[in-house]
């Protein structure tokens, strides 16, 4: 228990030191996620070694990348995203992931990956809890290009864990496995229901003006949704992000209005002040650095994956949004959609669990989502400021 604790206050200082590199002054501002995974890198075991991910660290990480997933979902605002955006968000992540399964087909068939299906979905998400963040600092969610993005990076994110659950884990029959995952959706629709039956002008007020005591009753509410959809999920044979992000549709559904906007902020102190930190800095300790540099070739896979990011989410974007949104606007959407990082992580996981995917492939997968965290965003909103595309008029024609 000891040896768990210092690595949780290492881990811990890591975090904290996270956004102070963040804000220094610098030509390239890093984000906070790849501030924590490379602080991760260097405290872990392949390098300085001063914290390890077991025990009570690796139970928080878990909790940390559900709580990512958790405030993914409560982010989503179905108002914002209908008609159009949802449509052409929808449709484009289709045409990634058949793009994405094809690309992975032709690596299979030269030996450059071990199985086609994981990377293939792996090429087509989009790290939507990761930009969030980004997003909101940069004032996009508010512009005319933040429903775009959101319902891109919404599709990135639920159409993957779709796909994960259906044929990617538990090594079960695909119709076994359409069944569960129907079973699930309509235990939490049910859950949705009495939730929003119950939520009366009476109790939304009640519960408001409990969040000034030490009851904190809507935290704990939102905590016993948030696990109970993932441990549901998990006794359905399920990756626990797909409860998790489930947990925060729901959450986002019953809790709209500006009396929830408290819940939503402490929500958030406890994923990103806490947990969700830990998530990113163990995910810098278990990175496999030796795999990586093992060999020139296996370095070279991370450009070619860093690419392919791109290619995969970023094509659709220029076959559909022509008359959508403004030409200047279609790279930064292009850059945000293809921006991966958490999906990656769990993919690549349950690839090297099964065999199904060689060390040198995660971690060439896992680094090069990590440089799009660092670079796609930047990159967006470089070229957003340099087009002045934010203060653009445009009518979207349907």
């Amino acid at each position: 228990m000891t040896a768990d604790l210092q690595s949780l206050v290492v881990i811990l200082v890591a975090a904290a030191l996270a956004p102070l590199l963040v804000d220094l002054p610098s030509r390239l501002r890093l984000p906070a996620v790849v501030a924590e995974i490379t602080l991760g890198i260097l405290v872990g075991p392949q390098v300085l070694g001063f914290a390890e991910a077991e025990g009570v660290v690796e139970f928080l990480s878990t909790v940390g990348l559900a709580f990512l997933f958790f405030l993914g979902g409560l982010e989503v605002d179905f108002e914002r995203v209908r008609g159009l955006p949802a449509k052409l968000g929808g449709l484009g992540w289709l045409i990634s992931l058949a793009l994405g399964l094809v690309i992975a087909f032709v690596l299979e068939q030269i030996d450059f990956v071990l199985s086609a299906e994981l990377v293939g979905v792996a090429l087509c998400t989009t790290a939507m809890g990761t930009l969030m963040p980004i997003l909101r600092d940069a004032g996009d969610l508010k512009r005319a290009l933040g429903p775009f993005v959101l319902a891109a990076g919404v599709a990135g994110e639920f159409g993957p864990l779709i796909v994960v659950a259906l044929v990617l884990t538990g090594g079960r029959e695909p119709g076994i496995a359409f069944g569960l995952l129907l079973a699930f959706v309509a235990i939490s629709v049910l859950a949705a229901a009495v939730a929003l039956r119950a939520r009366t002008p009476r109790i939304v007020t009640a519960i408001h003006d409990a969040m000034a005591s030490s009851g904190q009753l809507a935290v704990r509410l939102s905590l016993v949704v948030l696990f109970g959809l993932v441990l549901l999920a998990s006794e359905f044979g399920f990756d626990i992000v797909l409860g998790a992000f489930a947990a925060g549709l729901l959450v986002g559904l019953v809790t709209k209005g500006e009396k929830t906007e408290d819940l939503r902020l402490r929500l958030e102190t406890i994923g990103f002040g806490f947990v969700i930190p830990i998530f990113f800095v163990v995910t810098g300790m278990e990175f496999d650095l030796a795999a990586l540099f093992d060999s020139p070739s296996n370095l070279l896979r991370l450009p070619v994956f860093l690419a392919l990011f791109l290619v995969v989410r970023g094509v659709p974007v220029f076959m559909l949004y022509r008359t959508a949104i403004p030409k200047a606007d279609r790279v930064p959407l292009a850059l945000y959609s293809a921006t991966a990082l958490p999906l990656v992580v769990a993919i690549t996981t349950i690839g090297l669990e099964t065999g199904h995917m060689r060390s040198d492939t995660a971690a060439a997968l896992v680094g090069a989502a990590m440089v799009s965290v660092l670079l796609f965003p930047l990159a967006a909103l470089t070229v957003r400021r340099r087009e002045g595309a934010a203060e653009r008029s445009f009518t979207p024609s349907a």
